[in-house]
C-alpha cells in the first residue's frame, strides 16, 4: 500500500514522551507545552503561541477572543474543510461563503471584498493544501473595511507569501497538528498572534475562563481547549524537523510535476498550482483532471485503490453540504476544482520509485488527449 499520508515519528519524539510520562505531567501542564508554543511561534515569526486540543477549536478560540458572535458575519472560502465554517457557526455568527481563484484555489480577494456587508466582522483565508492565499490583497481589503483577519493555516506549516511565513499576517492564525499534517502531535492545534491582549484572552478562554490570578474563579464562560503535555512533547521534536519536512514535501511535488509533465502538456491533468509569489508546501499533492465527470474521477480513485495506491477526492465545497445548502451565490470555480480533483499520496516517506508507480498507474487509467 502506498498511503495518502502518514506521520514521520522518530526517537526524539519517543524520548520526549517517555520523559513526560516519567515526570508525571501528562495532562495540560508540563514543560513541553510552553516549549512547543514558543518554538512554533518563533518558527513562524510570531510573538505568542497558544496550544490547543485541535485545529478546529483553535479557530473557535480565535473567533471568541475577537468577540465575534450572534449577528456577525465572517467571510469564508467555500472550498475548504468544513471545520472553517463550522467554527463560525459555533459562535452564533454566520459564515458567508465565497468562491476561490481558479489559478491557485484559495479565496478570491475580489469576491471577498464584494461579500462585505455592514455585519461583516472578519475573514478567514484558508491556505488550501499548502498554498498561501494572496495575503497582501486580503489584508489590504480587511484594513480598509476594519475587519479582523484569522488565517486558517491548518494545511500550510512553513508555507510563505512573498518570503514571509503564513500564520504571521492575521490578527490570529490557526494551525492543526492532526496525524496527517506536515508536523503532528496526534491531535492538537495552535493559535498564533502578535497581540499581547489577544494572547492573554485566548489563554484564559482555553482554560475554562479561569482568572489567572485567582484559582478556580471564573470571570467568563470559557472552554477546555487545552493541549496535553504528551502531545506537546511530540510537537517539540516535530518542529525541529519542520524545515526538513517542508523540503521533502517540495521534492516530492517536483517528482510528481516531472512525472506528470507529459499529461500536463497535453491537458490530461492540471498540476498542483504554485504562484510566483508563493512557497507552497504541498500538504497534499493535488491534481485536477479537466473535463472528467465526478463519477469518472471516483472510478479512478477506486481503480488506484485496487492497485494499493491511496488517493482521495478534494474537499466538497461547503455550500454543497446539507448544513449550508441554502447559501446564496455562484461558486462555479470551487465546484469545478472539487469535481475534477484528487489528492495523491503525499507521505514524507514517499520514494521516487513509489511516485513513479503512482504516475504510471494514473497514465494507464486516463486516456491521453
Amino acid at each position: 500500500m502506498i498511503p495518502i499520508a502518514e506521520p514521520a515519528l522518530g526517537e526524539e519524539e519517543l524520548n520526549n514522551v517517555i520523559e513526560a510520562v516519567k515526570s508525571g505531567w501528562i495532562s495540560s501542564q508540563g514543560k513541553f507545552i510552553l516549549e512547543f508554543e514558543q518554538a512554533f511561534a518563533r518558527y513562524c515569526g510570531v510573538k505568542h503561541g497558544v496550544a490547543t486540543a485541535n485545529g478546529t477549536v483553535a479557530l473557535h478560540l480565535a473567533l471568541e477572543a475577537l468577540g465575534i458572535g450572534r449577528g456577525d458575519e465572517v467571510i469564508v472560502p467555500t472550498l475548504t474543510f468544513v471545520a472553517t465554517a463550522n467554527a463560525v457557526r459555533y459562535t452564533g455568527a454566520t459564515p458567508v461563503l465565497v468562491d476561490c481563484r481558479p489559478d491557485y484555489w484559495c479565496i478570491d480577494p475580489e469576491l471577498f471584498e464584494k461579500a462585505i456587508t455592514s455585519r461583516t466582522r472578519a475573514v478567514i483565508p484558508v491556505h488550501l493544501y499548502g498554498h498561501p492565499c494572496d495575503m497582501g490583497a486580503i489584508t489590504d481589503v480587511a484594513r480598509r473595511h476594519g475587519l479582523h483577519v484569522i488565517e486558517d493555516a491548518a494545511e500550510a506549516h512553513g508555507a510563505e507569501y512573498k518570503g514571509q511565513k503564513v500564520g504571521s499576517f492575521g490578527d490570529i492564525s490557526c494551525f492543526s497538528f492532526f496525524g496527517n499534517k506536515i508536523i503532528t502531535t496526534g491531535e492538537g492545534g495552535m493559535c498564533l498572534t502578535n497581540n499581547d491582549e489577544l494572547a492573554s484572552r485566548m489563554r484564559i478562554l482555553r482554560d475554562h475562563g479561569m482568572n489567572p490570578a485567582r484559582k478556580y474563579w471564573h470571570d467568563v464562560v470559557g472552554f477546555n481547549y487545552r493541549m496535553t503535555n504528551l502531545q506537546a512533547a511530540v510537537g517539540v521534536a516535530q518542529v525541529k524537523k519542520l524545515d526538513e519536512f517542508v523540503e521533502t514535501k517540495r521534492r516530492i511535488a517536483q517528482w510528481y510535476a516531472e512525472g506528470l509533465s507529459r499529461m500536463a502538456a497535453d491537458g490530461t491533468v492540471s498540476l498542483h498550482p504554485q504562484m510566483t509569489w508563493a512557497k507552497c508546501v504541498y500538504w497534499m499533492y493535488s491534481i485536477t483532471i479537466p473535463g472528467i465527470a465526478r463519477t469518472g474521477r471516483d472510478r479512478l480513485i477506486e481503480k488506484l485503490d485496487q492497485q494499493g495506491i491511496q488517493t482521495r477526492p478534494l474537499f466538497h465545497p461547503i455550500h454543497t453540504m446539507p448544513p449550508y445548502h441554502n447559501t446564496p451565490g455562484q461558486f462555479a470555480v470551487a465546484e469545478e476544482i472539487s469535481r475534477t480533483g484528487l489528492n495523491l499520496p503525499s507521505s514524507h516517506r514517499l520514494t521516487l520509485a513509489e511516485v513513479s508507480t503512482v504516475v504510471r498507474s494514473i497514465a494507464a487509467e486516463l486516456p491521453g488527449k
